[in-house]
């Protein structure tokens, strides 16, 4: 749990300035991840619907109007 919110922000700001993005590195990622989907059978899937409405509802749940408690 993070107790010290600016420490954390000022933590992750650091890191990001440290650690700059490597789009090359992480399309690498994604064509390795793709090619073990397809070696698997798991994509492309046979109908890309099925499961749409549970993905929706999922979303609409997570996207909720959520108020936070002030701090």
């Amino acid at each position: 749990m993070i107790r010290d919110r600016r420490t954390w922000e000022a933590f992750e700001a650091e890191w990001q300035r440290r650690n700059p993005p490597d789009l090359e590195v992480h399309f690498r990622i994604f064509d390795r991840m793709l090619e073990l989907a397809r070696a698997l059978h798991a994509w492309p899937p046979a109908d890309p619907l099925e499961g749409l409405e549970v993905d929706l509802q999922l979303a609409r749940a997570i996207n909720a109007d959520v108020r936070l408690p002030a701090e």
